[in-house]
């Protein structure tokens, strides 16, 4: 990634690579994991990836498998997830290149 030099360049730089990370994870994913369980699961995943981190700070350990910065990004990609499924989006919208 590119250095930038603003906050919200840097905050939109960060946005575009969830965007990424999330269409990427929905064509492996698709909606079914989401949709079978609803927000509860999402806060149930969003609870694991938080946990995950807890340990790791706690007992100052360097992740095995995937990065801080990927657990993160997972957090933020699932709770803009959330936003979509609360407004309806999540379920009845597709990605542009799979509605072809």
């Amino acid at each position: 990634m590119k250095q930038p030099q603003f906050l919200d360049d840097a905050f939109s730089l960060i946005c575009s690579h969830l965007l990424t990370t999330f269409i990427r994870k929905h064509k492996d994913y698709g909606k079914d994991n989401i949709l079978d369980t609803g927000e509860m699961g999402i806060i149930f995943r969003v609870n694991d990836k938080v946990n995950r981190l807890k340990n790791l700070q706690k007992n100052n350990k360097e992740p095995e498998n995937e990065s801080l910065e990927e657990t993160w990004t997972d957090i933020a990609v699932y709770a803009v997830i959330a936003i979509l499924y609360r407004k309806g989006w999540f379920q009845k919208l597709d990605l542009k290149e799979l509605s072809k």
